[in-house]
């Protein structure tokens, strides 16, 4: 089994962005990459071989909170891991539960966090979970997936500094309770080299950011991330926060903002600033709701722009204007959809409510990122 690493490969002359190349135990991928999510153990609407043909490298596959929900873990076990259960056999990241968990503790009756993890019940069951770090891993590691996160609290954006910062200390206290468990089962439960990334927390607040970017960093975890409700909610908020880590990570790790891929400029915003890696649902729930990714990728100032006349950069392909519309949704765009399908096809389609509409759109939104990506890696090249 390939030992986890890390190589950067090249960087951009006139911005902090990177190529690096990042080996697992299914494979190596290249950054920038954005990972499209399958919480509950598939991405919505689209198979491992469309996934494949989108430009996929690696997945964020079963999240911990849903997978110990449905199938359970005996069923995952039983499967040999989450690749084989799923039929995804490239590089996977899964995340902890601990963003679930924090939108579950909004409502007291649900679930309850204090000092030693979360407590909630299993939907549709009476058994009780206690999630602790070392729950958290080891399920975790029953997924089996290539890099696992630390158990950590997500900080809302809705915060007292007070808050805020309990909320930091306690993340910190479960990451070295996450590298200790890490390094007694440093493999998964299939013998499988893992990768474990810590996230930085601090909420709205540089000096806890930069306290926290200081404590993860010297956790010497395999990758660090950076989280919290801002992250990819609020991209001027992402793009500070960064900044004010930045000095922080090191050149040898990749670098993962958690939730950031809203739209493909989101993408090369955070690049810029010399993140490798980032996940996000908007894509095939955009999709879903008729919202279709239209621009171009446009040289400006020494890097890139994702230009689009279409607010948000996206159409609404439910709008009667589409209706006998027969251009693709993007000319340039060489999808599996917009290869074979027009504007007013999928607009028929969404009108139907077919599956067919949301299989053939997320295989257009997810390629459009991948494709960004492609573009970013060639400009950082040169």
């Amino acid at each position: 089994m390939k030992a986890f690493h890390c190589e950067v490969l090249h960087t951009h002359t006139h911005t902090k962005a990177r190529v690096t190349r990042v080996t697992t135990s299914h494979g190596d991928f290249i950054t920038p990459v954005f990972m499209p999510v399958g919480t509950r153990a598939g991405v919505n609407n689209m198979t491992p071989a469309e996934l494949m043909a989108a430009g996929s490298q690696i997945i964020l596959g079963g999240n911990t909170y849903h997978m110990l929900c449905a199938p359970g873990m005996e069923v995952i076990k039983q499967a040999g891991g989450m690749h084989s259960f799923m039929g995804w056999h490239g590089p996977m990241l899964t995340d902890s539960g601990g963003f679930q968990v924090f939108s579950l503790s909004k409502n007291k009756e649900i679930c309850v966090i204090d000092e030693e993890g979360a407590h909630f019940s299993l939907p549709g069951s009476h058994r009780l979970i206690h999630m602790t770090p070392e729950m958290s891993l080891e399920t975790q590691k029953i997924i089996g997936a290539d890099i696992i996160m630390a158990f950590d609290q997500c900080t809302p954006d809705q915060c007292s500094r007070e808050e805020v910062q309990h909320i930091m200390t306690r993340t910190h206290r479960w990451l070295q309770q996450s590298v200790d468990y890490h390094q007694q089962h440093p493999t998964s439960f299939y013998g499988a080299s893992q990768a474990l990334f810590g996230i930085i927390q601090g909420g709205i607040y540089e000096d806890l950011r930069r306290e926290s970017a200081d404590f993860v960093t010297s956790m010497d975890t395999d990758g660090i991330a950076i989280g919290g409700e801002t992250i990819g909610f609020d991209m001027a908020a992402t793009i500070e926060v960064i900044r004010w880590v930045r000095s922080f990570l090191p050149e040898t790790k990749p670098r993962y903002t958690m939730g950031v891929g809203m739209s493909p400029q989101d993408l090369i915003d955070v690049v810029a600033e010399g993140i490798d890696m980032f996940d996000c649902v908007a894509p095939t729930r955009n999709a879903r709701h008729g919202a279709l990714y239209c621009g171009e990728v446009v040289d400006e100032g020494g890097w890139l722009s994702f230009c689009s006349e279409h607010e948000n950069a996206r159409i609404q392909i439910k709008k009667a204007s589409y209706a006998h519309d027969l251009s693709p949704i993007m000319d340039s765009c060489n999808c599996y959809t917009c290869a074979h399908f027009s504007r007013a096809f999928l607009h028929q389609l969404f009108k139907q409510k077919s599956n067919s509409y949301t299989a053939l759109a997320s295989i257009h939104n997810v390629h459009v990122l991948h494709d960004v990506c492609a573009k970013m890696r060639k400009k950082i090249i040169g």
